[in-house]
């Protein structure tokens, strides 16, 4: 009896782990879209906030704070999905993120870093401060931008 409990047991486990892997492993063009809408929703919550440094759009501290905490965690969700099997899927990205890997991490790093430091500063009120790190921010997106995706 214990032993066909063990087997048992045994069986199962092996079946949720080749089901586990199964799972984990998504269709390169489902990868793709993901990526490209965790980017569209950057792109939602980025828009309202990028014209304030310059006084294109006026400053709203309560607009920045919010879209700050929800461009913190957008931030960390695209990079997974920048993988070797989806670089034959026709997307925007150019060939560069598939072989500069370094430089392409390296800019959704510092991208990350920016939007962090964007957030954490809006909390404090100080516009000026505010500003400069939307402006920051802004940049490290027109980097990756310029280097690693189609016009």
């Amino acid at each position: 009896m214990k032993k066909k409990v063990i087997l048992a047991s045994f069986g199962l486990m092996l079946g949720l782990g080749y089901g586990a892997a199964a799972f984990a492993q998504q269709k390169p063009d489902v990868l793709v879209k993901q990526r490209q809408s965790a980017m569209t929703l950057i792109g939602k919550y980025w828009g309202p906030i990028a014209g304030m440094p310059s006084g294109k759009a006026p400053y709203n501290a309560e607009r920045v704070a919010t879209n700050a905490a929800y461009l913190e965690v957008l931030s960390k969700m695209p990079w997974d999905g920048f993988v070797d099997s989806t670089k034959d899927i026709q997307s925007r990205a150019l060939p560069a993120v598939f072989t500069d890997t370094a430089k392409f991490k390296e800019g959704a790093d510092r991208m990350q870093a920016a939007i962090a430091a964007l957030a954490k500063v809006s909390k404090g009120g100080d516009e000026a401060a505010v500003k400069a790190a939307i402006a920051d921010a802004g940049k490290t997106c027109a980097g990756c931008h310029e280097n690693f995706r189609a016009k």
